[in-house]
């Protein structure tokens, strides 16, 4: 059944990879949702709801002129899920494999390209969809996160930016409570993207999960009356799935894993 006839959607850094099956999931439910990402094809998707913006969140001007188009194109913005990500660009240096090098040794641009493509650009993306959200009564915000925000997993970048990214989620859904709009950060498993699944004759993906199986998480949350009982909450999607009784799109459903595990 398609729960989200009517609803208008933005997925950023949706090109590929979790932000793709995010996108994907939200339109097969009913939703219209607008893509960003550098090299998305502009335009309507074939026969799917799916509208591609090309835009590098880095630049403001960019990013304004997508969120214009949006308003141009439709009624207001229901869900806003702030996927784009960076630093995740060049793992070898010089034929040495940097991701998991000391923070002194790591290269610094690291640094500058998850918190500029990253926790900057979902809360300027938020800036400019809470206006309208708030005038509503009525939104929700996600921040894709991970676990790396409560213990050390790959650099020290990685976990300060996600943290970062859970604390703006907190305190953005304090600002925004009495407007009747949700703010929540969610953590994925292993996700089956492009990347991983070239690397998966090394990888156990048995308890794996598919980029649509997130989307199917934010379509729950989304058609969710009683959203706001999550707001400023970290919530896992494999537990969602338990929660709200959905699977992925194999038929199975994922375990969520407990901080020890990951």
């Amino acid at each position: 059944m398609r729960s989200l006839q009517g609803r208008v959607a933005v997925v950023t850094g949706g090109t590929k990879g979790v932000g793709r099956g995010i996108a994907a999931e939200l339109a097969a439910q009913g939703a219209r949702v607008f893509v960003t990402g550098r090299s998305i094809r502009e335009g309507p998707h074939d026969e799917t709801k799916i509208v591609g913006i090309r835009c590098d969140h880095r630049d403001d001007r960019e990013v304004v002129n997508a969120f214009e188009r949006v308003a141009t194109e439709s009624s207001a913005i229901d869900v806003l899920v702030n996927n784009v990500w960076g630093g995740y660009e060049q793992m070898m240096e010089g034929g040495v494999f940097t991701w998991s090098k000391p923070f002194w040794e790591q290269p610094i641009w690291r640094w500058d390209a998850m918190f500029a493509a990253g926790v900057r650009a979902h809360y300027f993306a938020s800036q400019l969809a809470a206006r309208s959200m708030v005038a509503r009564q009525s939104g929700l915000i996600v921040n894709l996160s991970f676990w790396s925000a409560q213990k050390r997993i790959g650099n020290v970048a990685y976990g300060v930016s996600k943290a970062a990214t859970d604390k703006m989620t907190a305190d953005m859904a304090e600002e925004l409570r009495s407007y009747g709009v949700a703010v929540v950060s969610l953590y994925p498993g292993m996700v089956r993207t492009e990347k991983v699944m070239e690397a998966a004759a090394w990888l156990d993906l048995s308890n794996s999960e598919s980029p649509e199986f997130i989307g199917r998480a934010i379509s729950a949350l989304a058609a969710d009356q009683d959203v706001m009982r999550h707001t400023g909450k970290v919530l896992v999607a494999a537990q969602l799935g338990i929660d709200y009784g959905f699977s992925d799109i194999d038929g199975k459903t994922p375990r969520p894993l407990k901080l020890d595990e990951v």
